[in-house]
């Protein structure tokens, strides 16, 4: 499964939040992901391609046995 990460180089400038607050919030700050449904979205893909400093992405979530 998919999910959404946004990595600790976050600097809280909210440009993906602003671009797809579907899938973004701030807490402390600092943006995270609240949504992993629809990660195909133009949206989606804008706000990643939008981050100054490239602290989202998309990666495959290891599954727990």
């Amino acid at each position: 499964m998919k999910k959404i990460v946004v990595k600790d180089t976050c600097i809280g400038c909210g440009m993906c939040i602003a671009i797809d607050n579907e899938h973004f919030d701030f807490e402390d700050n600092l943006s995270h992901a609240t949504n992993n449904e629809n990660l195909d979205s133009e949206a989606l893909q804008n706000a990643i391609a939008s981050c100054p400093v490239g602290a989202i992405e998309i990666v495959e979530e290891a599954e727990e046995n």
